[in-house]
């Protein structure tokens, strides 16, 4: 099923984008040489099929070259969002969007971020989350309905901003 908000795309507030070039440019310049450090000084031990710490560095070395190559590629192709350019009227990506329960009064504000940047704890939701979906697109004043493994629940939109 397609739709408007190109869900294979990975989407960055510029916060989020600086945090991953962050951590990129730290296992690259300084876990990355630690380790090939540690590798040069295992091999120096001898043999190789009874060193432990050999095998260990190894198997670390499989999951940083990981790493590094899954932030360059969500780096080289994120959505960098414009925060700056959400119009107060629609929710879009990186629009912070506050809502309240049908029945509660408790408001609660959720800033619309990509998947690798999501931290429901801290506010950020998803847009393929089952709230992030309901949301975009819509305006002030509309109702949606968020269908999870809990039930379904209804939210009113008070502000986007």
């Amino acid at each position: 099923m397609s739709s408007p908000h190109n869900s294979n795309k990975v989407y960055l507030t510029p916060e989020g984008a600086q945090k991953l070039r962050d951590e990129l440019a730290y296992l690259r310049d300084v876990k990355r040489p630690e380790l090939a450090e540690r590798l040069r000084f295992a091999i120096q031990q001898g043999d190789l099929s009874e060193n432990a710490d050999y095998t260990a560095a190894k198997e670390e070395q499989g999951f940083l070259e990981g790493r590094i190559l899954a932030l360059e590629r969500m780096l080289a192709d994120c959505i960098i969002l414009d925060e700056a350019a959400n119009d107060q009227e629609e929710v879009r990506m990186g629009s912070r969007v506050t809502v309240v329960e049908d029945g509660f009064d408790d408001r609660e504000t959720f800033q619309i971020v990509g998947v690798a940047e999501a931290d429901p704890m801290n506010g950020k939701i998803s847009n393929a989350s089952p709230l992030g979906q309901a949301l975009l697109g819509k305006r002030v004043g509309a109702k949606v309905r968020v269908v999870t493994p809990a039930g379904t629940t209804i939210f009113k939109i008070l502000a986007v901003e």
